[in-house]
C-alpha cells in the first residue's frame, strides 16, 4: 500500500456493478473489507473512522446503489434491510456480510416478480390515449407500500418505456422520410447514401410493434442480468456505499473496473470521446473529451441523456436501466464505424446523433491561438485556447506550458495589446503545468498550497525569474473549468495579475486522488489478481490567500450570463463533497505594473450585455430550461407528448446562437492550428483539404461565441485604461 500514484485531476469515475467471477473464499471477503477500512481511515483527507455513524450514512447510499430508481423494493423490503444499517462497519471487519446475503435473496425475489409482470404486461400492446402520469425523477418517488402498488408501478414503467421508444422510432422515421424525399442531399458519405435507398419506411402499426418488441426484450435482458448478480456485485455496492460517505471521488474498483480505469487514463480506447455516468435509470453525458469525435461533431452535449444506441444500420438498443459499464460496451467500437445515439436534451426534445468512432485527436486538445480585432478598432487582442492541462510524462517536450509560451510569443509578434487565456471547459490535468504556466505571467512567487490528509502543507512556487508576457490579461472560465484551471485562474486573480471573466463560478474541484493497489505484498498475492484498487482523496488545493478552491471554485471579477447555469454539475452539487475551508495565507507581491478601474469595466460590460440580443437569448433560454428541468413527471398520452415536444423544439430553435459576429476579425491562426501536425506522416492532399475545413470551423466558432465577443470588448476597455 506504500506505492501511491498521484493524479492532479481524474475524470469522475462511475460507480456501478461489474460482473466478475464470484469468489466464495470468506478469507478474501474479510481481507478486502479490512484493507479498505484501513486505507480509508489512514489515507483519506477527512480522517474519519468507519463507525456506526458512517455505517448509517453508508446504508442510505447502499439502498441507492441497489435500487436507485425505487422500482424493485417495497417499504417493508427496505425495513428488513435496515436491521443492518449500523452494522456495515462491523461486517467489514468480521467478513460476515449478512447485509449482502439478505440483499441477494431479496433482489432475486423482486427481479423474478418483475419478470413475471413483464410477461403479463407485454401480451398486448399498450394504449397511449390515457392520462396516467409517471414521475421520472427518482428523488421525487417513494418506495411502493406493498406488492400491489409495486405491480401498478411496473406496468406504468413498462408503458412509459414503450412510449418513449415509440416516439424515438417516429422521429427516426421522420428523418428517414426527409432524407429520401430530398434524395439524400444531407448525406455526404457515399456508403450511407447507397444504404438509404434500401431502408424501408415503417407503417404506424409496424412502429408500435417494433417499440413493443424492443422494450420487452430490453427488460428481459435487464432482469436476466440482475438475476445473475452474485456476492462480488453486491460487495462492490457495499464497499462503494461506504466510500461515498467520504467523498464522491473516492471509489473501490474491483479487478475489471481497475483494468478499464487503467485503459481510460492511458487514452488507448477508440470510441466517441464522452464521459458517461448513471443518473437514476438513465445514462447521462457528464463530459465531452477535447479532441474526440463527439467534440468535433458538436451535437452531443453535457447533460444529454442517451436513451438508445444503434450500430450503423442496426437496431437501436435501449439503454434505460442499463449499467454504465454495459452501456459503454455498446457505444465503444472500432475506429471508422458509425454509432447512432438517440438522446434526450435538457429541454425534453429527442435527437438522433450519428458519430463516426475514432481515436481522440490529441492535437485537437493542444493550445491554439489567434489574433482578434473588432472592425473599426485599432486594438489587437491575442486569444489562446487551452482545452486541458496536458503533459506527456514520458516525453517531457510535449506539454501545455511550452505550447502556451510559443503561442504567447506568436501573438506578441503580431503586436497585441492584451491577451485572453480561455480555460472554459478545461477540466484540469497536470498540476505541474498550473504552476509553470502561472510563471509565464508573473515573475516569482507561490502559486498554490497543497494540504494532505495528515495536515501537512506543501507550497508550490514559480521559482524561475522573469516572465513571458506582462501586458493586460484576461482569464476566461466557466462552470466546467476545474482543478488546474482553477489554480491558475485563482493565482492570477489573487496577484491582481489579470481579470477573471466568466459565469457565476468555476467547477470547484480542489481535491487530489491517489490509486492504491490492494494486491501489493506476498500475503495478498496468494489470492491472485482479485483484490482490485481504491481511488481515494488524499489532498486538497488552497490558493495563496489560504482559501480553498474546493466547493466554491473561483468567482470571476466580471460575471457574464452563463448558458449552462441551469445545470447542477458543480462539485457542490455532489453529495458528500468536501467542504470549503481556509488555511494560512502565503506572502506574495501583488502585481503593480497595470491597475484597472474594475468598477468601470463592470459597468461598461453590464451595459453591453443588457443591450445584446444574443445575451438576451441566453437569459431566456436559461429561464426556459430551468422550468423544463423541474418538470419531471410526464403524462403517458401520445398526442399530448408530441404536442409538447413540437412546442419545445420550436422554442429551442429560437434560442439557438448560430449567428456570427461579422465585426470580429480573426487572423494569425494558421501556424498555430498546424503546430502539432506531423506533415510527413499524412496524405498531403487530404491534409490540405482537412486544414481548410479546420480553418473555416475555427473562425466560425469564434465568431459565434457571444461570451468571447464580450470578453474582447472588456479587453479593449482594459487596453484603453492602460494607455490613459
Amino acid at each position: 500500500m506504500k506505492r501511491i500514484v498521484l493524479f492532479c485531476l481524474l475524470i469522475l469515475t462511475i460507480s456501478s456493478s461489474v460482473h466478475s467471477q464470484s469468489s466464495k473464499d470468506p478469507r478474501r471477503d474479510k481481507l478486502i473489507g479490512n484493507l479498505l477500512k484501513s486505507a480509508l481511515e489512514s489515507y483519506h483527507f477527512r480522517g474519519i473512522k468507519i463507525n456506526d455513524d458512517v455505517s448509517n450514512k453508508a446504508f442510505q447510499q447502499y439502498i441507492k446503489k441497489i435500487d436507485f430508481s425505487k422500482q424493485y423494493l417495497t417499504v417493508d423490503d427496505v425495513k428488513s434491510l435496515e436491521v443492518f444499517k449500523s452494522q456495515m462497519d462491523d461486517q467489514m471487519v468480521t467478513g460476515d456480510f449478512q447485509l449482502i446475503d439478505r440483499t441477494l435473496q431479496l433482489m432475486k425475489k423482486r427481479v423474478a416478480f418483475a419478470e413475471t409482470l413483464r410477461k403479463e404486461s407485454f401480451k398486448k400492446q399498450f394504449d397511449f390515449n390515457g392520462l396516467e402520469k409517471v414521475e421520472l425523477d427518482p428523488d421525487k418517488r417513494v418506495f411502493a407500500k406493498d406488492e400491489n402498488q409495486l405491480k401498478e408501478n411496473w406496468v406504468l414503467f413498462f408503458k412509459q418505456a414503450t412510449l418513449s421508444r415509440y416516439l424515438s422510432i417516429i422521429e427516426e422515421q421522420e428523418n428517414l422520410k426527409k432524407s429520401k424525399k430530398n434524395g439524400g442531399k444531407d448525406i455526404k458519405d457515399q456508403k450511407k447514401l447507397k444504404a438509404l435507398k434500401g431502408e424501408k419506411l415503417l407503417s404506424d402499426a409496424e412502429m408500435r410493434a417494433k417499440a413493443h418488441e424492443v422494450v420487452t426484450n430490453r427488460f428481459k435482458k435487464i432482469f436476466d442480468q440482475l438475476a445473475k448478480q452474485d456476492r462480488d456485485d453486491m460487495s462492490e455496492n457495499f464497499y462503494n456505499a461506504v466510500a461515498a460517505v467520504y467523498d464522491p471521488h473516492t471509489t473501490y474498483m474491483p479487478p475489471k473496473k481497475k483494468e478499464d480505469f487503467d485503459i481510460d487514463i492511458t487514452g488507448k480506447l477508440e470510441g466517441i470521446g464522452a464521459v458517461l455516468q448513471e443518473d437514476g435509470s438513465y445514462i447521462k453525458v457528464v463530459q465531452i473529451v477535447p479532441g474526440g469525435p463527439a467534440w468535433r461533431q458538436k451535437e452531443l452535449e453535457t447533460d444529454d441523456v442517451i436513451l438508445a444506441v444503434a450500430q450503423g444500420k442496426g437496431e437501436a438498443v435501449d439503454l434505460t436501466d442499463m449499467k454504465v459499464d454495459d452501456a459503454v460496451r455498446y457505444i465503444r467500437g472500432k475506429k471508422g464505424t458509425e454509432v447512432k445515439l438517440t438522446v434526450k436534451k435538457v429541454d425534453g426534445t429527442r435527437k438522433v446523433i450519428s458519430i463516426i468512432r475514432d481515436e481522440i485527436e490529441v492535437a485537437a486538445s493542444f493550445a491554439k491561438s489567434s489574433v482578434l480585432q473588432m472592425n473599426g478598432s485599432d486594438v489587437k487582442v491575442g486569444y489562446i485556447q487551452l482545452p486541458k492541462f496536458y503533459r506527456d510524462f514520458e516525453n517531457s517536450s510535449v506539454n501545455c506550458t511550452d505550447d502556451v509560451r510559443k503561442e504567447l510569443e506568436r501573438v506578441k509578434k503580431a503586436g497585441v495589446g492584451a491577451v485572453i487565456l480561455d480555460l472554459r471547459n478545461n477540466g484540469g490535468g497536470a498540476l505541474e503545468d498550473a504552476r509553470l504556466m502561472s510563471g509565464l505571467f508573473i515573475d516569482k512567487g507561490p502559486i498554490v498550497q497543497v494540504k494532505n490528509h495528515m495536515g501537512q502543507i506543501d507550497v508550490l512556487e514559480d521559482d524561475e525569474a522573469g516572465l513571458v508576457y506582462d501586458g493586460p490579461l484576461i482569464v476566461l472560465i466557466n462552470r466546467f473549468s476545474a482543478s488546474a484551471s482553477e489554480i491558475l485562474a485563482g493565482a492570477m486573480q489573487d496577484y491582481g495579475r489579470g481579470i477573471v471573466v466568466g459565469g457565476d463560478f468555476s467547477h470547484g474541484k480542489g481535491t487530489v486522488q491517489a490509486v492504491l493497489n490492494l494486491n501489493q505484498g506476498p500475503l495478498l498475492s496468494m489470492f491472485g489478481p482479485t483484490m482490485g484498487a481504491l481511488k481515494v482523496t488524499i489532498q486538497k488545493f488552497y490558493r495563496v490567500t489560504g482559501a480553498s478552491t474546493q466547493y466554491k471554485g473561483v468567482t470571476p471579477d466580471i460575471i457574464l450570463p452563463d448558458p449552462f447555469s441551469y445545470l447542477e454539475s458543480r462539485e457542490k452539487d455532489l453529495e458528500y463533497s468536501l467542504p470549503w475551508d481556509q488555511i494560512g495565507a502565503q506572502k506574495y507581491s501583488k502585481w503593480s505594473k497595470h491597475n484597472y478601474n474594475l468598477m468601470s469595466l463592470k459597468e461598461r460590460s453590464t451595459s453591453r450585455v443588457k443591450e445584446s440580443p444574443r445575451f438576451q437569448k441566453i437569459n431566456k433560454s436559461v429561464d426556459f430550461l430551468m422550468k423544463r428541468k423541474n418538470d419531471t413527471s410526464i403524462v403517458l398520452n401520445l398526442k399530448q407528448l408530441q404536442t409538447e415536444e413540437a412546442k419545445n423544439k420550436k422554442i429551442v430553435e429560437e434560442f439557438k446562437l448560430e449567428e456570427e459576429e461579422k465585426n470580429l476579425l480573426v487572423s494569425s491562426f494558421e501556424d498555430s492550428l498546424k503546430a502539432h501536425d506531423n506533415l510527413k506522416a499524412i496524405d498531403t492532399k487530404k491534409w490540405k483539404k482537412d486544414f481548410e475545413q479546420r480553418k473555416d470551423e475555427w473562425v466560425k466558432t469564434l465568431r459565434q461565441d457571444v461570451i468571447l465577443t464580450e470578453t474582447m470588448q472588456i479587453a479593449q476597455d482594459m487596453v484603453k485604461q492602460v494607455k490613459k
